[in-house]
């Protein structure tokens, strides 16, 4: 348990439940709401329609004409039953490598980013590049990640102003995180890097390239390699299993 008022369980509209553990994002509230989706997801309740994980909550959705108390109280002993915020990481994450280009216009904002982070540009690129990352929530466009948690030196804010149009594959920083943009959409968060992926694909077999819990790395490639990867089908992204 979290302590506090944390877990908090409530309604949500007329067919879901939603389960918060934490008011704002903590690792260990993250965990704890990948955990408890993976199982439920897992137990496989009759009366439970669908399961999904947001940066600190997971959501529950189930038939509306049903009464929610039982489903509730059933969600309740289990939140109960153990401290989620300790509990592992879904076993079905992989080590996924998305090679990113931090160079000239694939990057329009990384200078930009670094110095509000007090870090130089190539000392920005290490971080960005090698900082223990995983998927922490799918939200906003189909497929698209929310990656994280950066070091503290990069809790910078969005912009102020929106930036027009960022490309299908953009990763971009703010409030400690990443986002790897699936569609072409203007942002509030700063461009830092280019990639090849395509997070979203709906004639794929999977048509969401990334699972929340995924750990992620960003390997740098100069311009030319990033071009001949686009012109690759999988973007030179690399997809293992963890240790």
């Amino acid at each position: 348990m979290s302590g506090g008022d944390w877990p908090r369980i409530a309604l949500s509209g007329l067919d879901g439940l939603a389960v918060t553990f934490a008011p704002r994002l903590t690792e260990p509230a993250n965990r704890a709401a990948l955990a408890l989706r993976e199982a439920i997801g897992s137990a496989a309740w009759p009366e439970v329609a669908e399961t999904a994980a947001s940066l600190v909550s997971t959501y529950v959705r189930f038939d509306p004409l049903l009464d929610p108390a039982p489903l509730r109280a059933r969600v309740a002993a289990l939140v109960a039953a153990r401290d989620w915020t300790a509990a592992p990481l879904p076993g079905d994450r992989r080590l996924i490598r998305i090679p990113t280009c931090y160079d000239g216009a694939h990057a329009p904002q990384l200078d930009e980013a670094a110095e509000m982070a007090g870090l130089t540009r190539p000392q920005a690129v290490e971080q960005l590049a090698t900082a223990p990352l995983r998927v922490l929530a799918i939200g906003f466009a189909p497929g698209q990640p929310y990656v994280g948690e950066l070091p503290p030196a990069w809790d910078i804010p969005r912009q102020r102003a929106l930036t027009p149009r960022v490309p299908v594959g953009a990763l971009a920083v703010a409030i400690r995180q990443l986002v790897l943009f699936a569609a072409p959409t203007p942002t509030g968060w700063r461009q830092v890097g280019q990639t090849a992926a395509r997070p979203f694909d709906p004639a794929a077999a999977e048509p969401f390239l990334l699972r929340a819990g995924d750990a992620l790395a960003f390997p740098p490639v100069d311009a030319d390699r990033l071009a001949a990867l686009a012109r690759t089908p999988g973007g030179g992204i690399s997809i293992g299993a963890l240790a």
